[in-house]
């Protein structure tokens, strides 16, 4: 989930720059459908072509005419001098260069929609440019070579559309986004904001090394996240787990960035009887580590993202967020039978500056994140047992270590 202030600073698309034959008249799709038209009568109609609506009617003279939606649109572009048709373009961006701004620097985020951006490339036969901040770039740009990846102040020049992909709030703003992300999801959010079917599309990440360092069989888990409600704050859950694992005869590895993070009164340790292997490393290093894991126990953030994009299976914990936020697994841990889904709820919106977020029973000391406070270890032992089963996997402790 991005930053709301980097939101509106990462959007800078600059003067129209598709120009056309008739002097001073330019037309580019950089924030959504933009005509510049010089001195003179004109009328701009912007056109929804998909729908047969009229978008925009206005009468101009040497000024830029935009469409409020900034999303994919299939437009076409009228423009009449003296009420006559003078000029149309229908929107056609094959073999045209299209950047795909990424306002979100979060892991989860953009591992989320990448595929998409490649559904795009493919379903347009354009040139993508994918403009996303350091250590993503170096992430997806090996798995993605159709994709151009560049830095977030980088644009290709002479580009025919701009798309920005995020979680735009409030999530309720129809001008960015066509559909409200709390209702779609994470993934399919970007789907509907390029005019692509919404449908599940997994990331693919692989190692870049696939020798064996661990001799053991292991498991990773990360247990941190960016905002209290998506932990397990069940306090004895990861202690029960991992002493479950370790009993199953598996090394547990703690993958997370941060050992001890949080905020205000709220911090959170690496698990009891996690081995340590946090820190600020590479991500090509995780997905290393996480293509030779049995699987992968998780919360709503990031590296289960990256744990599903490296094909591991995920075991995922949550109870702010329900099944359609995040990707697809029959390994997913929720308790219905408490508050649950305020991260998906209409209306609640997020506050992101509020690490003690929990819109319904904040200041509750009874209640405040019940949503995985009663999430039992048994539960997720019982995830696990069905995860193992499914993939044919033996305990360690049964199978002998490899």
């Amino acid at each position: 989930m991005e930053n709301k202030s980097k939101q509106g600073m990462l959007i800078k698309p600059g003067p129209v720059v598709g120009r056309t034959k008739i002097p001073g008249l330019c037309v580019d799709f950089n924030l959504g459908a933009r005509v510049q038209v010089p001195e003179g009568k004109w009328r701009v109609r912007l056109i929804d072509r998909d729908t047969f609506m009229v978008l925009t009617n206005v009468e101009a003279e040497n000024q830029v005419v935009s469409c409020s939606f900034k999303y994919y649109i299939n437009y076409r572009v009228e423009v009449y001098q003296d009420e006559k048709l003078a000029f149309a373009l229908n929107y056609d961006d094959k073999k045209q260069r299209v950047l795909m701004k990424s306002v979100s620097d979060a892991i989860g985020d953009n591992i989320a929609w990448i595929p998409y951006a490649e559904e795009y490339r493919r379903k347009h036969d354009c040139e993508v440019w994918y403009s996303v901040a350091e250590p993503l770039r170096s992430l997806l740009a090996p798995n993605y070579p159709e994709i151009h990846f560049v830095g977030q102040d980088e644009a290709p020049e002479g580009r025919y559309a701009t798309y920005y992909l995020g979680n735009f709030f409030p999530a309720d703003d129809r001008t960015r986004q066509p559909v409200d992300w709390r209702i779609v999801g994470l993934q399919r959010s970007a789907a509907y904001i390029l005019g692509l079917e919404p449908r599940e599309i997994p990331a693919h990440i692989a190692p870049t090394d696939t020798k064996r360092r661990i001799r053991e069989r292991y498991v990773c888990i990360a247990a941190q996240a960016s905002s209290q409600a998506k932990y397990w704050n069940n306090p004895n859950g990861w202690y029960e787990t991992i002493k479950y694992l370790k009993s199953l005869g598996y090394r547990v590895l703690c993958i997370d960035k941060n050992r001890f993070y949080g905020q205000g009164f709220l911090h959170n340790g690496i698990p009891y009887g996690a081995e340590d292997f946090t820190g600020d490393l590479p991500l090509a290093e995780r997905v290393n580590l996480l293509a030779q894991a049995d699987f992968f126990i998780g919360l709503p953030s990031g590296l289960s993202w990256l744990a599903w994009a490296a094909g591991t299976p995920v075991v995922l914990i949550s109870g702010f967020s329900l099944p359609i936020e995040e990707f697809s697994t029959p390994y997913r841990v929720i308790n219905y039978r408490v508050c649950n889904g305020c991260w998906n709820d209409t209306s609640c919106e997020f506050v992101h500056d509020d690490f003690e977020w929990c819109p319904r029973h904040k200041g509750d000391i009874e209640k405040q994140f019940i949503c995985t406070r009663v999430v039992a270890s048994q539960q997720v032992r019982a995830a696990i047992d069905r995860l193992m089963q499914d993939k044919g996997l033996t305990p360690p402790v049964q199978a002998g270590k490899r």
